[in-house]
């Protein structure tokens, strides 16, 4: 059994929506309170709270309070799952890459 709890979004359903995708884009400058995460979104600060939990969730993001606010910062070490996932198809692209420079190549002759 895993020390560790279980989170119940998995990195890549949290990246999933492009509203959280860009959540963790403003957050990669430094922390930020909800209130100011929330006014760059036409969407509610309750909409925006849950979809910061699903980050929190994933672990991607992590919070702390400050007094009455709640602050939060990217935490991009769960990215490294989906960046091995995504080295896998590398391999695919250069194999696509290289019979794309033999047909162009072969053509000019």
């Amino acid at each position: 059994m895993s020390a560790e709890p279980q989170s119940h979004y998995d990195v890549f359903q949290a990246l999933a929506d492009p509203t959280r995708r860009e959540v963790l884009y403003l957050l990669r400058n430094g922390e930020m309170p909800v209130k100011a995460i929330s006014e760059q979104f036409p969407i509610s600060r309750t909409a925006v709270s849950k979809h910061l939990h699903v980050l929190s969730d994933a672990g991607l993001v992590k919070e702390r309070k400050v007094g009455r606010e709640t602050r939060y910062r990217l935490h991009a070490e769960p990215l490294t799952e989906l960046k091995d996932w995504l080295s896998y198809f590398d391999q695919f692209w250069d194999n696509k890459l290289g019979m794309l420079k033999y047909i162009v190549e072969e053509g000019e002759k």
